[in-house]
Parts: structure tokens; C-alpha cells; sequence
């Protein structure tokens, strides 16, 4: 109980809460959509970012936010075209954002800060301006599922039909990729870009085990996500390990302990 007194412990809790608010939203959605090798592209080319953002002085978190929105804009360019393949496309641009962040990174003048900050995470590190940024998304992303929670469910399971209700799927899905960076660009801090996609998918396949149910997965996934960060840092301070990486541990630990508990208790998932 003495972590509570200090003030980089209770801005990792707080961060922790508005980050499991943004993966269970949109991770719900990349799960149910089956977006995970566009995910993994986009959050990898967000390095490309950070270098940038090191190379030319601005915060690298700003740097990884423009990055990513315009990797992922461009994968949904290019996968839109018939002379592409989406995969080539995610392929593409996640190889060009790593090779991008690692060069710029050599490149930067003086000291460069530990890129393993960036790749593993460490929420521990997570300052003011990163909650500012986490609580403007998590509003933004929960009123956007309140005022178009027919359309993201349309979209999710079944685009063809959505689009024959001449609903604006095009436009949606680009706002939907734009969301997906942003929440991406979010659990650096907290996951790393190496691991940043356990954060947005692991909570939602634990919370599939137990309904179908969209709204029940995504309000159980956002409980699932927070219970792994309090207990990757819980797990962190004891073991004296990286934080991102104890989250993750322990998000998959609770999803494997839960599906066991079902098998145990007779349904078949």
C-alpha cells in the first residue's frame, strides 16, 4: 500500500484504468473484425515514429501518433487497390516503419534515449501528458461507440451487408484504422510496440469465453485489461521486472486459467 503514496505509482493506475477503457473498445473490434496482422503492421511502423520524433526533437510519442495514422491509412489504401494484396501491403509498410525508426535513431545527434522504453514498455514512465492523452481517447472512443454502436457491430461482423444498407463502410473503415493507431500509439507506454498487441486482443479473447454478447465483451474486456496491468504491476515490483511485460504475462495467465476453469466446468468454448 506505500506505491499509493507516490505519484508515478498512481499515474501508472490511472493509466492503466484509461488504457483498458481504449483496448477494450477497439480491441473488441479487431478481434470481431479479424484485423490482427493489420494491428501487428500498424504498431510495428509506429517505431518508425519514435525515430523520427528522436531525429527531429519532438516528443516521440508525437512522432509515433503521425506514423501510425498515416501507416495505417496507407495499408487501407493500398489494400483497397486490386493490384495489391493486403498481407504485402501490412508487410510492407511494418518492415519500412522499423527500418525508419532504427535509422533515424542512429542518426539523432548526442545521447539517445534507451529505445527499449519504446519496444518492451514501461508504465512507470507514463507522465502527464501521456494520461491527458489516454483520457481525451477513451472519451472519444466510448462516444463513438454510443452514437454508432449499430454501425461498428454492422461493420464488424458483416461489411458486404452494411454496405448494401448504403451505410458509409469506406469512410468508417478509415476511421476505423485511425482509431486502432491511436490505441496502439497509447499502450506504448505501457506494453511497448513489441507488445502493445497482446494488450488490444489478449482481454478480448478472455472475455469471449463468456458471452457473445458485443457491449458484455467489451465491458468485460476492459475489466480483464485492467485486472492484468494491476497484476503485471504487482507482479513487477515483486520480481523486479519490466512492467509491459508482466502485464502481458499475466493477461495471457488469466486467459488460459479461465478457458481451463470452463473446460473444468463442462462447456466447450
Amino acid at each position: 500500500m506505500e506505491l499509493l503514496s507516490y505519484t508515478f505509482f498512481q499515474y501508472a493506475i490511472i493509466g492503466c484504468l484509461l488504457a483498458s477503457v481504449v483496448c477494450g473498445l477497439v480491441g473488441t473490434y479487431v478481434v470481431t473484425k479479424r484485423m490482427l496482422f493489420i494491428s501487428g503492421g500498424i504498431t510495428h511502423s509506429s517505431l518508425g515514429g519514435v525515430g523520427l520524433g528522436l531525429y527531429l526533437g519532438l516528443p516521440p510519442i508525437f512522432g509515433a501518433s503521425v506514423f501510425a495514422i498515416l501507416s495505417a491509412l496507407g495499408i487501407e489504401w493500398l489494400a483497397g487497390r486490386r493490384d495489391v494484396r493486403e498481407d504485402s501491403a501490412i508487410a510492407m509498410v511494418w518492415t519500412f516503419g522499423m527500418s525508419v525508426g532504427v535509422m533515424f535513431s542512429y542518426l539523432t545527434p548526442g545521447y539517445v534515449p534507451d529505445l527499449t522504453v519504446y519496444l518492451f514498455g514501461n508504465i512507470l514512465t507514463i507522465q502527464e501528458g501521456d494520461l491527458a492523452f489516454l483520457a481525451v481517447l477513451a472519451v472519444a472512443v466510448v462516444a463513438a461507440y454510443a452514437m454508432f454502436r449499430r454501425l461498428i457491430v454492422l461493420v464488424a461482423f458483416d461489411e458486404e451487408y452494411a454496405a448494401s444498407l448504403k451505410l458509409p463502410v469506406t469512410v468508417f473503415n478509415y476511421l476505423a484504422v485511425v482509431a486502432v493507431s491511436l490505441a496502439v500509439v497509447s499502450c506504448i507506454r505501457i506494453a511497448g510496440i513489441v507488445l502493445t498487441l497482446s494488450m488490444l486482443t489478449v482481454p478480448t479473447m478472455t472475455a469471449s469465453l463468456f458471452t457473445r454478447d458485443y457491449t458484455r465483451i467489451i465491458i468485460l474486456s476492459i475489466a480483464v485489461g485492467f485486472a492484468a496491468c494491476i497484476g503485471g504491476l504487482a507482479l513487477s515490483y515483486w520480481w523486479n521486472i519490466p512492467s509491459g511485460t508482466s502485464i502481458v504475462f499475466v493477461s495471457i495467465i488469466i486467459y488460459l486459467v479461465s478457458r481451463l476453469a470452463l473446460r473444468g466446468c463442462g462447456r466447450r468454448q
